[in-house]
């Protein structure tokens, strides 16, 4: 186990060289920055045959705030063959994982900031053990998010870049046509969201391996503690005061019904069961 702080950007850049077969990364923000020392720190080898996967938070907001720019994922796209971006809003974890051997959790964006400008402060540490079960949980949870594959990014991206120029024109002007036309562009970047996570066409399965996870991380729980669970990792599928139809699934006021559903189908199914008012994975 290691401390870092200033200059910890060269501790990363070890990490990401020394990487063979996978690099996990949960960073809510990148930049180009970040994107370009990812990319000249693997090898040729891992970008031909490596797995990047990219756990992050595309919402709108970071992105018209500056926090985050989708085009660094178009980049690790066109540089590194095997790439999986999952999308999770709320997400605020930042651990670098290299294959099941090393890590590192910080403070730390994958931005200049973060990177070189910002004190930051983390650990290193090579506890395989460790790392494995950091590993383990994390992609667990970033399963529970959308994937985004490449044709998304790039659709992303364009509509990221309409997001920001009416943001700098709504704030260099109270027009209320203005404000919105930026309101409309905000709504429609994190309907696009939306649907990369309702992929299957469905809302109930992902809330199936939602309580799946919310279960075997927690233990036994009564049906409102974990609406709470799945409104926190899923709160814009859960939003009490709307009523939204996309891509002809209704969700918002009725995502607690939808979350009963698909606590039933996992019964049906035995892999969870209720006893004395709790539910528990099924054994």
């Amino acid at each position: 186990m290691e401390a870092l702080q200033r200059g910890w950007n060269k501790n990363l850049a070890t990490l990401f060289s020394n990487v063979k077969s996978e690099l996990t990364i949960s960073s809510p923000y990148i930049s180009d920055a970040g994107a370009d020392l990812l990319i000249n720190s693997v090898s040729d080898i891992f970008k031909e045959k490596g797995l990047l996967r990219f756990i992050t938070d595309l919402s709108p907001k970071n992105i018209y705030q500056g926090s985050t720019n989708p085009f660094s994922f178009d980049k690790l796209f066109q540089n590194i063959n095997l790439v999986q971006v999952f999308h999770l809003p709320k997400l605020h974890t930042k651990v670098y994982i290299q294959d099941n051997q090393k890590a590192i959790v910080t403070s730390g964006n994958l931005t200049a900031g973060g990177l070189y400008n910002n004190f930051e402060y983390g650990v290193f540490t090579s506890d395989n053990s460790f790392v494995s079960y950091i590993k383990n949980d994390l992609t667990d949870y970033g399963n529970l998010g959308a994937l985004v594959n490449y044709s998304d990014i790039q659709n992303y991206c364009n509509l990221s870049e309409k997001v920001s120029e009416i943001y700098l024109k709504k704030e260099k002007s109270f027009n209320k046509e203005i404000e919105n036309q930026f309101n409309n562009i905000v709504g429609l970047a994190n309907d696009e969201l939306i649907k990369f996570k309702l992929a299957s066409g469905k809302i109930h399965p992902i809330f199936e391996k939602t309580i799946l996870y919310i279960l075997n991380k927690y233990g036994a729980l009564e049906q409102d503690t974990i609406n709470g669970f799945i409104q926190e990792i899923h709160p814009d599928l859960c939003d009490n005061k709307v009523d939204r139809v996309i891509n002809g699934v209704a969700f918002g006021k009725k995502w607690k019904h939808a979350a009963r559903t698909a606590m039933q189908t996992l019964k049906k199914y035995q892999k969870v069961e209720l006893i004395e008012g709790k539910w528990i994975l099924a054994k």
